[in-house]
């Protein structure tokens, strides 16, 4: 079952909640909006799928395009919204969506998640160094990247993940994971699953 959130915070924000009544949930954070990213990218509905019924699952839309700044806002207060009603709440990103979810694991204060895993992360987001932004994470972290991505800057943040001692995997894909989505996401949702 899936029901429609709206998630306050000042911005437009619309998500879909999926497995609503299990105790855990994680917010995922879409691939950029001004390239088609959106609540319903098939890595993230994937992912969703895999939690499943076990864990809930946030996928939420970006407000206005805010050069990736209202964005980080937008998966703060998506954090704030699931952790004032799950017991646990985790962060996954993809793409775009990975730094804006490290950056927010990073900022999240009061609203920092229990566990983070990323997919594809780019080198920056909204203008600051993701790598760096990993530095200031408080709960197990997974990266995850496609071997072939030329798309986006992974090594990077792959690096000071190894560098940091947490959880690294390599997929032997692009930066789409084409095909692969059930294989990342079940990576992804056993990550999340065993530290929430």
């Amino acid at each position: 079952m899936s029901e429609r959130v709206h998630v306050p915070g000042g911005r437009e924000v619309v998500a879909t909640l999926d497995s609503a009544a299990a105790d855990r949930v994680v917010v995922a954070c879409p691939p950029h909006p001004q390239y088609g990213g959106s609540r319903s990218d098939q890595r993230l509905r994937a992912v969703s799928d895999a939690l499943g019924p076990d864990v809930a699952c946030l996928r939420f839309d970006y407000g206005p395009w805010d050069e990736g700044r209202g964005e980080r806002v937008d998966a703060e207060n998506a954090l704030a919204w699931a952790t004032d009603r799950y017991e646990a709440v985790g962060l996954f990103g993809y793409s775009f969506g990975a730094g804006v979810a490290v950056r927010a694991a990073a900022e999240g204060g009061e609203a920092a998640p229990g566990a983070l895993s990323v997919l594809a992360p780019p080198a920056t987001s909204g203008g600051a160094s993701a790598a760096d932004a990993l530095d200031a994470v408080d709960c197990p972290v997974q990266v995850v990247y496609g071997e072939r991505d030329d798309t986006v800057d992974w090594r990077p943040v792959v690096e000071r993940a190894r560098e940091r001692d947490h959880d690294v995997e390599s997929v032997a894909a692009d930066h789409h994971f084409v095909g692969q989505a059930d294989k990342v996401a079940d990576v992804v949702a056993t990550f999340l699953s065993a530290h929430l």
